[in-house]
């Protein structure tokens, strides 16, 4: 459930962004305000995204498919060149963030969650204690 929120965040943003362009400069009041309230409402499923998600891996997961929705749509939006460049390095950031992604689910967190534990055992006989 806490994807479909990152990613609600993410179109969120990438709307945004599309608005940004269109207010050329700041200079258009309306797409100026769209921009201002949709960056707003992005940060609304983020934070409930957050509540069960690591913060690198949501963040790396909301800029690489946010910066991988907005080269396209700026490809077929805004008529901006492709090339093989481009389509190169959008999908190194995808790469990178499955391998961040497998990362986190290889068991590399045991050793901080065994911390936690540690700290809140110590704290609980700690106050016991007093």
């Amino acid at each position: 459930m806490y994807w479909i929120w990152l990613f609600a965040a993410i179109l969120l943003e990438v709307a945004a962004t599309v608005f940004v362009k269109l207010s050329d400069g700041f200079s258009k009041l309306t797409p100026t305000l769209i921009m201002g309230l949709l960056y707003g409402f992005s940060f609304f499923p983020l934070a409930i995204a957050l509540k069960k998600m690591d913060v690198g891996t949501a963040y790396a997961v909301w800029s690489a498919v946010g910066t991988a929705l907005v080269t396209t749509l700026g490809i077929f939006l805004f008529h901006e060149k492709i090339s093989l460049v481009k389509i190169g390095a959008i999908a190194m950031i995808i790469l990178g963030v499955v391998a961040l992604n497998m990362s986190d689910r290889s068991g590399t967190n045991a050793p901080s969650d065994h911390a936690s534990a540690q700290l809140a055992a110590k704290a609980a006989k700690d106050g016991m204690s007093q």
